[in-house]
């Protein structure tokens, strides 16, 4: 097998390109309690993906993608009875890095045209998680501005909101590519608790993790 992929490389070199892409992100921000094993919340956030990334082949379709993309999600509440008199929500806006390597299989299902499998980790890195709360008086229709308030979860101490930057995932997906252009779609699960504190409430561990739904288009600038 050795002998063979050394010889199918000498004939045939690899395949690379070097390209940009962009799409559509949904990250989920999942808070458990491990005493319940159920799930307390989970923010839905709805974003947008950008960023370049590095495709080569090496051997009979098997090959790798690299790349850097930046994420970012938002997110709101409705406005809901808290008395009589007021309403309140809740707003969450998100920004992240994220440096991914990804291993891959090309069917090639017609010249220049490819049905792609995928999977591989992401180390990401958030830049911003900041959770917003707004209280309205709804007689006359104004925010109540000294009830308003915000905290960034990365910068602080609080005991159920502080939240680590680092997070690692491991994700799956599928993708097509005709000529240079390209589709790719699929999920990345978290693997580590973003969480910093230990108990939560009625004193049970926190513990959760960053899942991510994506979908991206792209197009190799470079391809050879």
């Amino acid at each position: 097998m050795a002998c063979l992929a050394v010889s199918t490389w000498a004939k045939e070199m690899p395949k690379a390109g070097f390209g940009v892409q962009f799409g559509w992100a949904q990250p989920l921000m999942r808070m458990n309690n491990d005493g319940s094993h159920h799930t307390l919340n989970t923010v839905h956030l709805k974003g947008l993906k950008a960023g370049v990334v590095y495709d080569a082949s090496f051997v009979a379709g098997f090959g790798s993608s690299i790349g850097i993309n930046y994420t970012y999600g938002n997110s709101h509440t409705k406005w809901a009875k808290k008395d009589l008199t007021f309403s309140e929500r809740k707003l969450y806006d998100y920004h992240q890095l994220e440096l991914f390597v990804d291993w891959q299989y090309k069917f090639e299902v017609a010249k220049e045209t490819y049905i792609i499998l995928y999977t591989g980790p992401s180390l990401q890195c958030g830049l911003k998680y900041n959770n917003k709360y707004e209280l309205r008086n709804d007689a006359l229709r104004e925010k109540v501005k000294d009830q308003c308030t915000s905290v960034e979860r990365y910068d602080t101490d609080q005991h159920d909101l502080a939240m680590r930057r680092l997070n690692v995932t491991w994700g799956v997906g599928v993708g097509f590519q005709y000529q240079r252009y390209f589709l790719r779609g699929g999920y990345d699960f978290g693997l580590v608790n973003p969480y910093k504190h230990e108990d939560f409430a009625n004193g049970n561990h926190t513990h959760g993790r960053i899942d991510q739904w994506n979908i991206r288009a792209g197009v190799y600038l470079w391809y050879k």
